[in-house]
């Protein structure tokens, strides 16, 4: 029996996605599982399954089209079998595309926008020639394509990376401030110079991606509608990254375990004993999930997406590490799938791979609660009344105040400490 497979709802807040690409096209055998289709949300570009198995009999919309949450897109069947298709709702409507030329009309003339300045450093001395070789310089793609974007010749800036490739950071300091930039002779520019003068720039408006406007109406929502109460706690480190250095030893490279992914499993474990956190807020009640699903922030192009490691507190550790390292992946790629996405009850923001002290998250709705973790740091501290060098991190959690007060919020910042203080609990 033909089935009709329907724009997929894939965030508590969608109401329609944009239908990118068909993967499979009319008259192709599709298995259940397999990726029909592709398409775009507020957050990111999703690979939509096929409900069914059977032949492609019919493809409801075309690329390009914006189409409301369960409303049909495809219909998937027998080859022979009849089929009724069944009626697009009025809301579905093409994706707006650029005018073309002759819809430009005399009397109006397309604005010319002028190609931004290339960012030279200028030495008090005279102009350096570029040097020989620039074009076979080594760099990652992701800092090639910002320096093309910016007219920034790579064969100037100094790399970072492994044998001197140049990464992104290298690029983004040179744009922030001419900071890294080679002299024809291979030295870095500031070095050994006088006083050097950096063009100035011009302002510069960008329009903000749909990833990016989203994340300002959901933050600014969050922010203004959601009481916010936060506490912070400082937790010894030196068990857990010891268990993790000895349990790194014994896998791949590629199966490494992040302090993240122990805390990750601590979050989980230390919900099951406060429910109250793993909760939403709804008008006159509150919903303890039953499930403990937590989402994990990711720092993706031009925004945040949040991955969701589902049952959490299940998991033993190098699964949480697994399962997040591959969504993680696809999340960059912008290929997630919708489970990636979907059913978080409570987040975890870590900056400690940035060298963060210390910061406060704003929560994602409709979530009671998320943890802001910092960096794991060598610092003094007083012990059996003596001064001693010891590992320490700081983390805050922020909590919706509708659901949960601040000491349930320190009591569960204080039970926490036992499952990264004891890591070993983790593992049973």
């Amino acid at each position: 029996m033909a089935e009709t497979v329907s724009m997929p709802k894939l965030g508590f807040d969608m109401q329609e996605g944009t239908l990118v690409r068909w993967v499979k096209n009319e008259g192709e055998q599709i298995n259940k599982g397999d990726v029909l289709a592709e398409i775009e949300t507020d957050k990111a570009t999703v690979e939509v399954e096929s409900s069914a198995s059977g032949t492609v009999r019919k493809l409801l919309v075309g690329p390009g089209s914006v189409v409301p949450i369960g409303s049909p897109i495809a219909i998937v069947g027998s080859p022979d079998e009849t089929i009724t298709q069944p009626a697009i709702p009025p809301s579905v409507k093409k994706k707006k595309t650029a005018a073309k030329s002759e819809d430009v009309t005399p009397s109006k003339k397309p604005e010319v926008i002028q190609p931004e300045p290339a960012l030279v450093l200028k030495s008090a001395v005279a102009a350096e020639q570029v040097p020989a070789g620039s074009e076979t310089v080594k760099a990652s793609p992701v800092a090639k394509r910002l320096a093309s974007e910016k007219n920034l010749d790579l064969g100037r800036v100094q790399g970072s990376g492994p044998g001197g490739r140049i990464v992104r950071k290298d690029v983004e300091a040179v744009l922030a401030g001419g900071i890294g930039l080679r002299s024809a002779a291979g030295v870095p520019s500031f070095i050994g110079r006088g006083a050097q003068q950096i063009e100035a720039r011009q302002d510069e408006t960008l329009k903000l991606s749909k990833l990016r406007q989203i994340i300002a109406r959901r933050m600014t929502e969050s922010k203004v509608s959601v009481p916010h109460f936060y506490v912070t706690h400082e937790y010894r480190m030196e068990a857990l990254l010891t268990q993790r250095k000895q349990m790194n030893e014994e896998l791949e490279e590629g199966d490494k375990i992040s302090v993240n992914d122990f805390i990750v499993k601590a979050a989980a474990l230390t919900l099951r004993e406060y429910p109250n956190l793993n909760a939403s807020f709804a008008g006159d009640q509150v919903i303890r999930h039953g499930s403990i699903n937590i989402g994990v922030a990711v720092a993706v192009e031009n925004g945040l997406l949040t991955v969701v490691c589902q049952n959490s507190d299940q998991k033993p550790v190098w699964q949480i590490a697994s399962e997040l390292q591959e969504m993680v992946g696809r999340a960059r790629a912008g290929k997630v799938k919708p489970e990636d996405i979907e059913g978080s009850t409570f987040s975890v923001s870590n900056l400690g791979m940035y060298d963060v002290e210390n910061f406060s998250a704003i929560l994602n709705p409709p979530e009671a609660g998320i943890l802001a973790v910092g960096s794991a740091r060598e610092v003094p501290v007083v012990k059996d009344g003596s001064l001693q060098v010891g590992w320490r991190m700081k983390a805050t959690i922020s909590v919706d105040h509708r659901v949960s007060d601040g000491a349930e919020g320190a009591r569960f910042m204080q039970s926490l400490a036992k499952f990264i203080e004891q890591p070993w609990r983790l593992l049973l």
